[in-house]
């Protein structure tokens, strides 16, 4: 059964549709990534970091401690390895400062 989109957890929202796909060949192969490593002709390692990335940008988009919006997207950024974590602190320090400049005293 299919939900609305408004209905789909946060996370799911985060995945492009190359996640999509490589979760769903995981779920079709059981869960194991010597058969999906064979599947994408790759290396066993190579689809590892790949579910590693996958999982660290699920969990950034779920954390309960960020609050903000651009934080959170600059975690799923720097997790889905498209963005560095030295540029993701260095915009969100400047995004902080800046927000703080514009807060009335």
């Amino acid at each position: 059964m299919e939900h609305p989109p408004e209905q789909l957890p946060g996370w799911i929202a985060v995945l492009d549709a190359g996640d999509v796909q490589f979760l769903r060949r995981f779920l079709l192969s059981s869960g194991s990534l010597k058969a999906l490593a064979e599947e994408y002709e790759v290396s066993y390692p190579t689809v590892r970091a790949r579910l590693d990335r996958l999982i660290e940008k699920v969990r950034a988009a779920e954390d309960p401690r960020i609050r903000d919006p651009l934080e959170r997207r600059l975690r799923v950024l720097v997790a889905d390895g498209k963005l560095e974590p030295s540029t993701a602190r260095e915009l969100l320090d400047l995004h902080r400062n800046g927000s703080k400049r514009r807060t009335p005293p």
